[in-house]
């Protein structure tokens, strides 16, 4: 616990910094122009099997090098891969195709990262700096209590009252969907209750089945035993703090949106680019949720840092945070050194930047933490830790989920 708050009373000093310095060099949130989603058509298609294997790492995908020799898509290949499939609670899916308006091409990013070291096949590199969040005052504020934890053993991040951004191989492999995706459920931070939630019920009941045994015990064993059962569920619910798993409220998903780059079917291997999947809630939560932002370059982030907090399936639940610097971009992808295991996939990565006009800063989602991953680096498999950032196309997609009409979506 003392590591924790001593590193996190670092972190707040290097905010302080960057606060009073380097955002007066124009570290903030551009409001811009978002191209315009449209939905064209709507077609049913058969119900997925749901049969897919769930896959924390690709074989072989084109990053950031490999981009680089490719010619620029075209609109019409933009307008296919943003075109996506919806998946509903019930098992029926349907294909929805989108057309473009007002989208400038971006001029290509080039590699940041000058001799960089080489990498091995790990996500932790070398020393281990995540930060296991063990303090409730903490897990239930924001922004902690914006990561959620999803059923098929990802992460994700809640953008609305309704929605959780995640990534999209969490629930679909590029060909199918995943074992377990059709009942997808959604686990949000809470606080327990004092007392233990479901004690008064179980004590009632254990009085009744007592009851009936009264005439061959006398009053002082009762109480003795009504003690020792409140000190047993008082023991396992202060393991369960000290161990600093937290307590989840699931909710089922409603539908989940996939867009069309990453769910190719047979027709090709999923991209990289597209590895981002919007889920719907059947009710919505009451609790502070982070918004979407427009990724920026690297020379623009505040330090070069990104920042992201999930669920490393080495910590035993605990919610885990993490900074680091970014490598590379491209366009569409962020490789960067942030220690990060299975389980925290799907993670929004975010920042903190000065809002325009306004003396306070404010945090955002530029990209979604897709995981350790295998990519093509001049024709050799390498590994890196990527994320995928929010692009204006993919800011309006996402947008387009959440409204149902790109009417909200015009500035981002």
């Amino acid at each position: 616990m003392g590591t924790m708050l001593f590193g996190l009373m670092l972190f707040t000093l290097g905010w302080t910094l960057i606060d009073g310095s380097e955002m007066e060099q124009g570290f903030m949130w551009h409001v811009r122009k978002i191209p315009r989603l449209v939905s064209e058509r709507t077609f049913h298609l058969t119900s997925p099997a749901f049969e897919a294997d769930a896959k924390m790492v690709l074989n072989r995908v084109c990053g950031i090098e490999c981009q680089k020799d490719l010619p620029a898509p075209s609109l019409s290949d933009l307008e296919d891969s943003l075109s996506y499939e919806t998946v509903f609670e019930n098992g029926s899916r349907t294909l929805t195709r989108v057309k473009v308006q007002g989208w400038v091409p971006e001029p290509t990013q080039n590699l940041t990262s000058q001799g960089a070291p080489v990498r091995r096949k790990r996500q932790v590199y070398g020393t281990d700096s995540r930060f296991s969040i063990l303090d409730k005052k903490f897990l239930t504020n924001f922004p902690f209590n914006t990561a959620v934890k999803l059923s098929t053993g990802c992460s994700g991040i809640l953008i609305s009252p309704n929605h959780v951004l995640t990534a999209a191989h969490c629930v679909h492999d590029g060909n199918d969907y995943i074992k377990g995706s059709k009942k997808l459920r959604v686990g949000l931070l809470k606080m327990r209750n004092k007392g233990g939630g479901k004690r008064h019920r179980g004590s009632r009941r254990n009085r009744r089945e007592v009851s009936g045994a009264g005439r061959e015990e006398s009053q002082d064993s009762l109480k003795e035993t009504a003690r020792a059962g409140r000190r047993r569920k008082g023991s396992a619910r202060g393991q369960r703090a000290a161990d600093g798993r937290p307590s989840f409220q699931w909710t089922r998903v409603k539908n989940t949106h996939i867009p069309k780059g990453w769910a190719r079917g047979k027709s090709g291997d999923p991209a990289l680019d597209y590895d981002y999947a919007l889920l719907e809630l059947k009710r919505p939560h009451k609790k502070k949720y982070m918004e979407l932002g427009v990724s920026p370059t690297i020379k623009k982030l505040p330090g070069g840092m990104i920042h992201f907090s999930g669920f490393d399936q080495d910590r035993a639940d605990q919610l885990v945070y993490r900074f680091c610097s970014v490598s590379d971009e491209s366009n569409d992808l962020l490789y960067q050194y942030c220690d990060a295991e299975s389980g925290s996939t799907g993670s929004g990565v975010y920042l903190r930047l000065k809002e325009p006009d306004k003396k306070r800063w404010k945090r955002k989602i530029i990209a979604i933490y897709s995981g350790h991953q295998w990519v093509d680096v001049h024709g050799v498999q390498k590994d890196y830790n990527v994320a995928v950032r929010i692009t204006p196309l993919k800011y309006a997609q996402i947008c387009l989920w959440m409204h149902g009409d790109d009417a909200s979506c015009t500035h981002g």
